[in-house]
């Protein structure tokens, strides 16, 4: 066979004097044209051993070259079976063009997956063992994920021992299940795969109203289903629907009331939340990038930045700016939107208070103006409570606040609340079971150490045990049972001080104290832990990021923030994947 000069590849002299130099050759296209050589001769029957007869089609090739690319040929000519001797061999379970284009490939190295072969190709190349073909039908699958095929991609992977195909469908069904659970793939799973798949906690919802509803709409596609409704139901966390929404369906939907055992259950669940009683059912974490978004705040006039900290390859990238420019706002994601409520917008040329209410969508990168509070609220509190956003207390102007307001996302209204004991300036506000704090904060005289607890049931509000410490501007996070108050302002300087209050016990106690003084922080939680950010420490606006671990009971340096601030607000958000085709 004839090779170009640019097939050689010359190895370094192998011994010190070039004289007597050995020069090791290696031609790279040798194989390839070897293999393109055994190909016509198979082409033409020439030296073929062996007829591989597959329905009514006929192969020829050569045992040695099929053995070479094929475990399982190898195990056939060379493990004394009769095989080995046989001119001809008989192959079930492969179609005739899976074959060919299998053993074009082992020959060539080439083929074409197409939608319509693939399906045929994989199952032959799984039973021959050719691994390449089998990587590369994998890929193929991979690329046409889509809601409508995930499922079947998934359980066609399995059932061919394709595992990293099947864990990839597995995590696309998960990241689109709100698509996925609209198509009719999902409404031939049987009971068993549905509760398989409802049960996962990597499940990619932004409410579990979503998870309850796919069940629903999977009972309705076969009323016959409705038997099964019990068991298929406990597999939804009932247990983070709002009990209004529990109470609607018990008295409305069909399923339900024909199903004494699911309403006793869910009326069970409606008691448990209405008495504030802490579930052991966990929320879901959906397996996505998890970002903390940075919104608004101050450093020598209000900033209309907005920034999100990727927690997974810990850097920070600029967003879409926000409307207006605001300081002291508050914010919170609420069924997959970050909120920016209130605040101040203070620039050279002007100061005021604001009502402005606008909504970020982090898919399209966009902020939406939303209806506006009634009255403006500056160093509000903010936070969600059974699918409701609250905004509770700040001031308007040199009135300082202890009105109360809920937002309803899926009407764009605000409607008023029963009002808090105290004013109150830059409190804090968390929920927990179902409950909604409002801790410390400043009426105008003075600042507070009390904390009062929201009712939504009677729509009240009650005293709880005060903190050590009267402090406005600090930072306010739940996890589990325990409310945790860090720094803020005592009316003379900057704290680090963290205070932790048990929910359950109605105690108040310190804990590890942050590195560094600060007010008018914002804080947030991730995997149980608790981001501190940016701030005023009484002389600069800092930029730093300090984190704790409650189980460690000590605090880190994250990464800081791209400049300082203060007065800004933060919340986490699982970043939805999009689904714009090539995004996975």
């Amino acid at each position: 066979m004839k090779m170009d000069k640019e097939d050689k590849f010359l190895v370094q002299c192998t011994s010190g004097q070039c004289d007597n130099a050995e020069l090791e050759f290696q031609m790279i296209g040798y194989i390839k044209e070897a293999m393109k050589a055994m190909e016509l001769m198979r082409f033409h029957q020439m030296l073929t051993d062996v007829v591989l007869e597959v329905g009514t089609e006929k192969f020829h090739a050569h045992r040695v070259v099929l053995a070479a690319a094929s475990p399982y040929f190898k195990a056939m000519f060379t493990g004394g079976l009769k095989e080995c001797d046989n001119k001809t061999v008989k192959l079930e379970g492969v179609s005739p063009t899976a074959m060919k284009i299998l053993i074009h490939f082992i020959y060539t190295g080439k083929m074409k997956v197409t939608e319509n072969i693939v399906c045929q190709l994989l199952p032959a190349a799984a039973m021959f063992q050719v691994t390449n073909v089998i990587e590369a039908c994998c890929d193929f699958l991979e690329k046409q994920l889509d809601p409508s095929n995930a499922i079947g991609i998934a359980n066609f992977a399995e059932n061919h021992g394709c595992l990293s195909l099947y864990r990839k469908a597995n995590t696309y069904i998960e990241r689109h299940f709100r698509e996925v659970a609209q198509e009719e793939e999902f409404f031939q799973l049987n009971s068993s795969e549905l509760i398989r798949l409802i049960r996962k906690d990597e499940l990619n919802v932004q409410e579990e109203k979503e998870v309850y509803n796919a069940v629903l709409k999977w009972v309705e596609y076969n009323p016959n289903r409705q038997n099964e409704m019990e068991i298929i139901l406990s597999a939804v966390r009932c247990q983070f629907l709002p009990p209004k929404f529990l109470n609607d369906q018990m008295k409305n939907c069909e399923f339900i009331k024909k199903a004494p055992a699911c309403k006793e259950y869910l009326a069970k669940i409606f008691k448990d939340l209405t008495l504030h009683k802490r579930t052991k059912e966990k929320e879901r974490t959906p397996c996505i990038p998890r970002v903390i978004y940075v919104t608004g705040g101050y450093l020598r006039q209000s900033l209309d930045i907005v920034e999100g900290f990727n927690v997974d390859n810990k850097t920070w990238k600029k967003m879409d700016s926000l409307t207006i420019p605001r300081s002291g706002l508050g914010g919170a994601f609420l069924k997959g939107m970050f909120y920016a409520v209130g605040g101040r917008n203070t620039s050279p040329t002007q100061s005021y208070d604001s009502d402005w209410v606008e909504r970020y969508n982090p898919v399209k990168d966009q902020w939406r103006v939303c209806s506006p509070m009634s009255v403006p609220r500056n160093r509000v509190g903010v936070a969600v409570m059974d699918g409701l956003l609250y905004a509770v207390g700040g001031s308007e102007g040199s009135k300082y606040l202890n009105s109360v307001e809920c937002y309803d996302p899926d009407t764009d209204k605000w409607a008023p609340v029963k009002s808090m004991h105290y004013n109150r300036l830059a409190l804090g506000v968390a929920v927990v079971n179902r409950l909604l704090y409002a801790i410390g904060g400043y009426d105008g005289t003075n600042r507070h150490n009390s904390a009062e607890c929201y009712h939504p049931e009677n729509d009240e509000w009650t005293m709880i045990n005060p903190m050590h410490i009267p402090r406005s501007g600090a930072g306010v996070a739940a996890i589990n049972q325990y409310i945790f108050v860090i720094g803020g302002y005592d009316g003379t300087r900057q704290l680090n001080q963290v205070e932790r209050y048990d929910t359950e016990k109605g105690e108040w106690m310190f804990v590890a104290p942050m590195k560094k003084a600060r007010s008018a922080l914002s804080v947030t939680v991730l995997d149980c832990k608790i981001y501190a950010i940016g701030g005023y420490d009484g002389s600069n606006f800092s930029n730093s990021v300090e984190i704790y671990d409650p189980i460690k009971n000590e605090w880190t340096d994250g990464v800081c923030l791209t400049a300082g601030r203060s007065g800004h607000a933060s919340a986490v958000c699982y970043q939805p994947p999009s689904t714009l085709p090539g995004c996975r």
